[in-house]
C-alpha cells in the first residue's frame, strides 16, 4: 500500500544501504522491539523484494520512513506465536487439536510457582542432600489408586514403549487382533511394540477372543521355552480401544479371566487404558468407561495411561502397579529420555490433588464440562443471544473426543448463527483474539457453552457483537 502514488525509481543504485535506514527514527524503535539481528535480516528482505520489483520495471521508491516501515510486517511474521490461546465453542471437550483438557486454576499456580525460580525438583529438603524427581506425584497416585508403585513420563505412548522396552525386549507379548489399533497421530500398538524389541503373539480375530485363545498361546510358547529362554513370554497385554468400537458379533474375556490365565503361567499382564479415568463416567449418562481402579482390582500388575485425557490434567503417561515391575522400569535407560519435566509435575500433582479432595466436579474443567447440566447450558446460550441481539439457541449434541469414549454423545444447548457464508464466519472467529473454534451444521455457526471457559465468554461475545454480522433470522430460542 505504502507504493501507490510514489515516483518509480530511476536506478536499483537509488536504494539506500541497510545502515542508512537502520539510522531512522523507525529502525531504531524496531529494534528496541525486536532486537538488532531481526530487524537488520527484516530490511534487507525488504530491500531484496524492491530490488526483484526493480528488476520487472515496477519499482517506486518510497521515503526511507516509509521503506523501513515496511519491513515490519516481515518482524511481526517472524515472531508471532503459532502456539496460542484460543476459544473452544465446538462441543469437543478433549478437543486433541486445541491441547485437550484444560488445566485447573490451581494446576496452572503450581505451575508457575516451580518456574518462577527454582524448585526441589531433585532435591531432599528433609536432608539437604540430592533427591529423585520420581517421588512427585507417585504417594498421591498410590493413595488415589491402591498401587504399589508409579511412574510418571512424558505421554502415554512412551509409557507404553517403556514398559515394553523394560519387560519384553526380545521376548513374546500375548495381545489379541481386536486390540492392535492406530490411533491420532499414525501412532500404531503394532509398531510401538516391534520398536520396543519385543515380539508379538497375535491371538483370536478382529471381532472375536476367547480366554483359550490366550491359554494356547501361552501354552504354546511355554512349551518352547525349554529349548529357546528368549522365546518365553514378556507380557500378556491388553491395549483400549480408545477411538473406535467393535459392536455386533463379538467376544472377548473380562480383565480379570486374562490376568488369571497370565498369573497361571508366571507372566504379569499391562493394562493399556489410554484415557484412564478415576471417575465412573456412567454417572454421567455416559457408557462406562474402565477405572485405573477397577484395573488395577482385576489383577493387572501394570496400568498405563493419559494424564491430560480424562485425568484433566497436564500431557503425561502414567504406570502404576506391582513395585517390583515398576522399579525396574525406573531404572530402564529409557526411562530418563522420556521423562517428566517440573511444569508437568506440579500441574500432575495439583490435578491429583482434585481427586484426593474430591472436589475434581466442581475444580478440574472437563470434569465441570461433563458434568454441567443441558438445562445450564440452555440457560448460557439463551443469554448469549440475548447480548448480542441474534442467533437461535437449538438443542445439539457435545462429545468427550480426545480418543475418550467413542461415539459417546452428551445432550447440548448451542447458539446457532444462521449466516449467508457460514465459513467466512468461521474464518472470522478464527481471525479473533483470541481465534474462536466454534463448528458449523446445515449453514448455521455453532456456538456450545459447554466447552467456553467461563473466563473467557465476555472476550468470545464482544469480537462476535464487533464483527458486524448479519443473520438470516434474530429468534432467541
Amino acid at each position: 500500500m505504502w507504493m501507490k502514488n510514489l515516483p518509480k525509481m530511476t536506478s536499483l543504485r537509488d536504494l539506500p544501504s541497510v545502515e542508512q535506514l537502520l539510522q531512522t527514527s523507525t529502525a531504531l524503535a524496531f529494534i528496541q522491539e525486536y532486537g538488532r539481528p531481526l530487524t537488520v535480516d527484516a530490511i534487507r528482505t525488504t530491500l531484496d523484494a524492491l530490488r526483484q520489483q526493480g528488476k520487472k520495471g515496477e519499482l517506486i521508491l518510497p521515503n526511507q520512513e516509509k521503506l523501513v516501515d515496511s519491513a515490519k510486517s516481515f518482524l511481526e511474521l517472524w515472531t508471532a506465536p503459532t502456539l496460542q490461546e484460543v476459544i473452544n465453542a465446538s462441543g469437543v471437550i478433549l478437543h486433541t487439536n486445541l491441547g485437550r483438557a484444560p488445566l485447573s486454576t490451581t494446576a496452572m499456580r503450581a505451575m508457575e510457582a516451580v518456574s518462577r525460580g527454582y524448585s526441589t525438583l531433585e532435591f531432599d529438603l528433609a536432608n539437604g542432600k540430592r533427591g529423585s524427581r520420581l517421588v512427585h506425584a507417585e504417594a498421591l497416585l498410590k493413595r488415589l489408586t491402591g498401587a504399589e508403585a508409579a511412574l510418571v513420563v512424558n505421554n502415554n505412548a512412551a509409557a507404553v514403549l517403556l514398559v515394553l522396552s523394560a519387560l519384553a525386549n526380545r521376548r513374546q507379548v500375548v495381545i489379541a487382533r481386536s486390540q492392535l489399533v492406530e490411533i491420532g497421530g499414525g501412532f500404531r500398538i503394532p509398531e510401538v511394540m516391534k520398536q520396543s524389541g519385543a515380539r508379538l503373539v497375535e491371538i483370536g480375530t478382529t471381532n472375536k477372543v476367547r480366554l483359550s485363545d490366550y491359554t494356547e498361546a501361552l501354552e504354546s510358547i511355554a512349551s518352547k521355552a525349554e529349548k529357546i529362554t528368549t522365546t518365553h513370554p514378556g507380557l500378556v497385554m491388553r491395549a483400549h480401544r480408545s477411538n473406535f468400537q467393535i459392536i455386533g458379533f463379538t467376544e472377548e474375556p473380562t480383565l480379570k479371566e486374562i490376568t488369571e490365565t497370565a498369573h497361571q503361567f508366571g507372566v504379569p499382564s499391562v493394562d493399556d487404558l489410554g484415557s484412564g479415568t478415576l471417575l465412573d463416567t456412567a454417572r454421567y449418562g455416559m457408557t462406562h468407561e474402565p477405572t485405573i481402579q477397577e484395573s488395577l482390582a482385576a489383577g493387572a500388575d501394570l496400568v498405563t495411561f493419559s494424564g491430560d485425557k480424562l485425568l484433566g490434567g497436564p500431557q503425561a503417561g502414567i504406570i502404576l502397579g506391582r513395585a517390583n515391575l515398576v522399579n525396574k522400569i525406573k531404572k530402564h535407560p529409557l526411562a530418563r529420555a522420556i521423562r517428566a519435566d517440573k511444569l508437568c509435575l506440579a500441574a500432575l500433582t495439583a490435578t491429583l490433588l482434585h481427586y484426593l479432595k474430591d472436589e475434581a466436579e466442581r475444580e478440574i474443567p472437563i470434569w465441570r464440562m461433563i458434568s454441567r447440566s443441558p438445562e445450564s447450558i440452555r440457560k448460557t446460550a439463551r443469554s448469549w443471544a440475548k447480548t448480542l441481539g441474534m442467533g437461535e439457541v437449538l438443542t445439539s449434541q457435545s462429545t468427550v473426543g480426545g480418543g475418550s469414549l467413542p461415539g459417546e454423545i452428551i445432550p447440548t444447548h448451542v447458539l446457532a448463527l444462521a449466516v449467508e457464508h457460514p465459513e467466512q464466519v468461521m474464518k472470522m472467529l478464527r481471525a479473533c483474539t483470541p481465534p474462536i473454534i466454534a463448528r458449523t451444521s446445515e449453514d448455521k455457526v455453532l456456538l456450545d457453552p459447554r466447552t467456553v471457559l467461563p473466563e473467557q465468554e465476555s472476550t468470545m461475545l464482544d469480537c462476535l457483537g464487533g464483527a458486524g454480522l448479519k443473520t438470516k433470522q434474530a429468534d432467541q430460542g
